[in-house]
């Protein structure tokens, strides 16, 4: 059985992020229903799971990675609205400042009390505790 099923799958486009996606959201659209009983939830879920199948059972190649790089260009705008551009994991060895006059990031290493800081910069000289 598990060999047929492979051999059935052979030359076929498979589950990919979008299809991933597509699937949640006809999870999400099976609970609502559940819950509603509207049948707007219910077509919705054939809808998405009948979409899903036609994508992984597919033999367009091409095609159903381009539509997954879309997605993904797509997702990708989406949640990076929502990252701060410092949002970068903090190093806990190093301590970031700004110079007074040009604004330039400084990197300093932690926990060596008041030191001077010279900007690489404008080579401007600030004192900061670290």
């Amino acid at each position: 059985m598990k060999e047929r099923f492979r051999q059935f799958m052979m030359g076929r486009y498979g589950a990919d992020q979008l299809s991933r996606f597509i699937m949640g959201c006809g999870v999400v659209t099976l609970i609502l229903y559940m819950i509603l009983r509207g049948s707007l939830w219910y077509w919705l879920t054939i809808v998405f799971l009948v979409w899903n199948y036609f994508r992984v059972f597919s033999r367009n190649h091409s095609k159903r990675a381009l539509e997954n790089q879309r997605y993904l260009e797509l997702r990708e705008k989406v949640l990076g609205r929502f990252r701060s551009s410092g949002a970068r994991p903090r190093d806990k060895n190093y301590r970031i400042y700004r110079c007074p006059s040009c604004h330039q990031k400084v990197r300093v290493p932690r926990g060596k009390g008041k030191i001077a800081i010279t900007c690489p910069k404008c080579k401007r000289e600030f004192i900061k505790r670290t």
